[in-house]
């Protein structure tokens, strides 16, 4: 009833002055809530030590050394599909960092907005190699596994309509079921994100019988949501996002902030690092925001590289998640 409440008054443009001191919340709790997704491994899994780790995980963790001076100071909220945006609406979460899908929809007609665009995806195919399909064009007739609260079924529709094939839709709120059903052969293919499936892959029963298939089917620009109404807390979230992206277009790494602070005489290291300018405080923050950010989690090559990268099971390239002079989407508005 409450989330329902939260979302309704969001709507009716109530609500300006109830989630316009995120900030300040944050500071008061002493902590950062963070919602990410229950168990993907390279972007929100715990590891047996119960800590917190991956793509998303991290980029918690700069937003709180950016916010609240610790990236330690992040408590993780696990949500799946379906509980996820409520949980922002309502204030249950402060940030969702959940592999989650920017869409016009879902910043006009719910209470929401993005800040950025962390991970460029699409969504594809995962089949068992036994099946002897080589593309999803010979998917025609086969029973699809979707997860509920997700935007695959629709994707998989526009596909299969154009392409003029059919398919039987098998339905699993939790990815746990899902993942299960497809490793039994239930289906013939599970359908998401395809940074998604490599990690799936990984928790079949044996791996190597999985097939990522190579086509993508739609665009999934994947980022951090947070509930609007609160221009300052956008500004934070997505200058941390900035920021970290610049540091690497700049090459500034964990290793190198307080060098490069103290040395640098490029005039975009000296702002990005709080050394010129006012614009950690133009934010409500201090000057070393950016600094804090960075060194707490290494820039966005780092992070892509020790989540994600070729030297991780997951084995996932950079591709158009490179940055913009190196092939890639990735780009930043500068800091000035």
């Amino acid at each position: 009833m409450i989330r329902l409440l939260a979302a309704a008054l969001f709507i009716l443009g109530l609500t300006g002055s109830l989630h316009a001191a995120t900030l300040d919340s944050i500071k008061a709790r002493g902590t950062l809530k963070c919602g990410v997704n229950p168990n993907l491994q390279g972007f929100a899994a715990k590891g047996e030590d119960g800590a917190w780790a991956g793509f998303d995980v991290d980029f918690c963790r700069a937003v709180a050394a950016a916010a609240l001076g610790d990236p330690a100071k992040v408590e993780y909220v696990p949500l799946n599909a379906q509980q996820r945006f409520d949980a922002v609406a309502s204030g249950e979460v402060d940030i969702l960092a959940r592999n989650t899908t920017w869409t016009m929809e879902r910043e006009t007609k719910l209470p929401l907005r993005f800040p950025g665009i962390s991970y460029h995806d699409g969504q594809g195919f995962i089949v068992k190699r036994l099946l002897g399909v080589t593309s999803a064009l010979n998917l025609s007739g086969a029973a699809i596994c979707f997860q509920t609260g997700t935007t695959s079924e629709a994707n998989v529709e526009d596909f299969f309509r154009e392409k003029e094939m059919v398919f039987q839709p098998v339905r699993f709120e939790k990815l746990d079921e899902l993942i299960k059903a497809f490793d039994e052969g239930k289906c013939d293919t599970m359908t998401t994100d395809v940074s998604f499936l490599y990690a799936v892959r990984l928790r079949l029963s044996n791996p190597d019988d999985g097939l990522v298939l190579q086509d993508v089917i739609s665009k999934e620009p994947l980022g951090p949501v947070i509930r609007q109404g609160d221009d300052q807390w956008f500004n934070i979230v997505r200058w941390t996002l900035f920021a970290l992206i610049n540091a690497e277009e700049m090459g500034v790494t964990a290793a190198t902030v307080d060098q490069y602070k103290a040395e640098s005489k490029r005039a975009d290291i000296r702002r990005l690092l709080g050394v010129e300018g006012t614009f950690g405080a133009d934010m409500g923050l201090d000057a070393d925001w950016a600094a804090r950010a960075i060194k707490a989690t290494g820039n966005y090559g780092e992070i892509f590289a020790r989540n994600l990268g070729e030297q991780t099971p997951l084995q996932i390239s950079r591709g158009i998640n490179a940055l913009w002079n190196a092939g890639g989407l990735l780009y930043a508005p500068p800091v000035r």
